[in-house]
């Protein structure tokens, strides 16, 4: 140990990058975790998941009251009003309280915080802020960031061309926000600002929203929100964007091509998708290459091409999600550790959250249907006797099974908590389940989950309620 600094150090602090400092010091091993930002957590804490949840739900309870949703239970109120920067300050509130308990996590288990950014000098040794450091291995937990759109420039502070960090800090409800990216993120902020007042028009260069969800998922969630009052346009490419006082003005055109056509907005926010942060690192010093999408390979095991260097989470390939960056943080530090670290990449849950929530894990019907003969089960949240206590019916329970072997391939489902019922299907797909085990399993009445139970029974061609 003499020879080295550390036994591991680690690039990065968001999900992927502190839970496997964390993890790596709980089994002994002399750790640091390199960050740069003021605070740790990264994109997910400071500026990505949870500000956003925030916001989602403190404006989720403002339309509650705006939208006359409660009247229908005998409440009433006069008129409401929104303090943006109140708001703001709320969810700021939220963020501080959650990164200042990684700090603490940092103390307690004896990780210590290299403040600066690194940069490869050779493949055991990093530069931070000036100094060097060597590390028997190297995790690189980088993340990800904001992918540009070509002609349209972002400038946060100016508040008009926003990313979605910008969006996270609007000053004010804005007239007319258009949001160029169909994807989660996108609709998620776009949802925020619809329901404290905007217009929304969302824009969407594909044929439908929602990218890499199952084909229904999608087409009903589309509806949902024209329903809810966004305006989608899907097919449409944006080609530019000008700026002129406090107003941006869009140049677009169908996707297929055509004849362009302007739309004029307060706020533009770009959300077409993110990329890894591996630029500034100095990979190439390290004798590390990037793939065509700016992803370090890396084998089952997080071990990059390059003894002793491993990766994880947004700058390798596969869904960039917080949850899953966690998981293989806490596997690649077992491994580091001399364990078997261990995470199934079939069963990832995603999830929209929007109102109602939208939520996956597993294969999409088409994908399922590419690679063997399937049972589909469905069943609509309208039937469900807790969505209809809650006058919340929006949606539907989908399972997907293999024909022969009847195991559940994939789950998808539009309800207002689909993010928490997802998690049952997690479990059951990881310990292997058919429709007819969740099918069989008794579910308490009167819940969402019943949604659930009720689709595998779809699957087994017994369904009760429909």
């Amino acid at each position: 140990m003499a020879d080295y600094d550390y036994d591991l150090l680690v690039i990065g602090a968001g999900p992927g990058g502190y839970v496997a400092a964390i993890r790596a010091a709980q089994l002994g091993l002399k750790t640091a975790c390199v960050e740069s930002r003021e605070t740790l957590g990264g994109t997910c804490l400071n500026v990505g998941c949870i500000p956003s949840k925030a916001l989602l739900h403190a404006s989720e309870l403002y339309e509650e009251v705006a939208g006359g949703h409660l009247a229908k239970f005998g409440m009433s109120f006069g008129k409401p009003s929104v303090d943006v920067p109140a708001m703001i300050a709320e969810k700021q509130k939220a963020v501080d309280e959650l990164t200042g308990g990684i700090a603490f996590l940092f103390k307690k288990n004896k990780v210590d915080w290299l403040k600066g950014r690194a940069a490869f000098t050779s493949a055991d040794t990093v530069d931070v802020a000036g100094k060097s450091y060597r590390a028997k291995n190297i995790i690189i937990a980088t993340g990800s960031s904001v992918t540009p759109l070509p002609g349209v420039d972002v400038d946060n502070a100016k508040g008009i061309v926003v990313d979605s960090t910008g969006a996270l800090t609007l000053p004010k409800v804005p007239g007319h926000m258009v949001v160029i990216g169909g994807g989660v993120i996108g609709l998620e902020l776009g949802s925020v600002w619809r329901r404290l007042g905007a217009k929304v028009t969302v824009v969407e260069y594909l044929d439908q929203i929602l990218p890499g969800m199952d084909g229904d998922i999608r087409k009903e969630a589309a509806k949902i929100f024209k329903k809810q009052g966004m305006e989608i346009r899907t097919g449409t490419k944006v080609t530019g964007c000008t700026v002129k006082g406090a107003k941006a003005t869009l140049t677009m055109e169908p996707a297929a091509g055509g004849a362009s056509e302007t739309i004029d907005a307060d706020v533009v926010l770009v959300a077409i998708g993110r990329r890894p942060n591996t630029e500034g690192l100095a990979l190439d010093k390290a004798g590390l290459t990037v793939n065509a999408r700016g992803q370090i390979e890396t084998d089952h095991d997080f071990r990059t091409s390059v003894p002793g260097i491993w990766a994880i989470g947004d700058v390798i390939p596969g869904p960039m999600l917080a949850h899953k960056a966690e998981d293989e943080g806490i596997a690649c530090a077992e491994n580091v550790a001399g364990l078997t670290g261990i995470i199934n990449h079939d069963v990832i849950p995603s999830v929209v959250y929007t109102f109602p929530e939208i939520a996956g894990v597993g294969l999409t019907e088409e994908q399922a249907a590419a690679k063997t003969t399937i049972k589909v089960g469905k069943f609509p949240m309208m039937a469900n006797s807790r969505a209809k206590t809650n006058r919340q019916t929006d949606g539907l329970v989908k399972v997907i099974a293999d024909a022969e072997t009847d195991r559940v391939l994939g789950v998808w489902i539009i309800a207002s908590v689909a993010g928490t019922m997802i998690a049952e299907a997690c479990v059951a797909m990881e310990f292997g389940a058919t429709s007819e085990d969740i099918a069989y399993t008794c579910h308490a009445h009167p819940t969402h989950a019943e949604a659930l139970k009720e689709a595998a029974m779809g699957v087994q061609g017994k369904p009760i309620h429909i």
